[in-house]
């Protein structure tokens, strides 16, 4: 367990989220099955061809459970900030966040910050007011040393 959470720890935690939603086995529809014979192919019809990707190893059932926990911290934030706090955790780069958003890069860049010094507060037991400035934030946040 965690003693105090950091924007940084914050930021950790939603990218390993997101790298564990992007693993995750697809969905596919039940109910159809084939009753075809599997084709096994000689090394004659192998020859020429690229071999296969391989692809990331499911995550495990630790890094799901550490998902779910951090799907629900985005819950309170204004739905711009949530956006951008989740396009970052999925790598976007900040001009396509920006273009997404409507918004400029330093506005965008002090948006995200927010949303992870709020997670952050919330997570530590702090209360929190509901429309505080943007910038008042931020400042309590660089004394506090989130």
């Amino acid at each position: 367990m965690i003693e105090k959470w950091t924007a940084s720890l914050i930021e950790e935690r939603l990218v390993e989220a997101a790298d564990v939603l992007k693993r995750m086995p697809p969905v596919k529809v039940r109910g159809y099955f084939n009753t075809w014979p599997t084709i096994v192919h000689d090394f004659g019809d192998l020859v020429g061809q690229e071999p296969q990707r391989l692809k990331r190893p499911y995550p495990s059932a630790a890094a799901i459970s550490r998902m779910e926990e951090t799907l629900g911290w985005t819950v309170g934030l204004d739905a711009i900030d949530a956006k951008i706090v989740w396009l970052r955790a999925y790598g976007e780069r900040w001009k396509d966040v920006c273009w997404r958003v409507g918004l400029g890069r330093t506005t965008a860049h002090e948006h995200w910050l927010y949303g992870l010094c709020v997670i952050a507060w919330r997570l530590n037991g702090r209360r929190f007011k509901q429309n505080p400035s943007y910038r008042s934030v931020l400042a309590l946040a660089a004394k506090s040393k989130l």
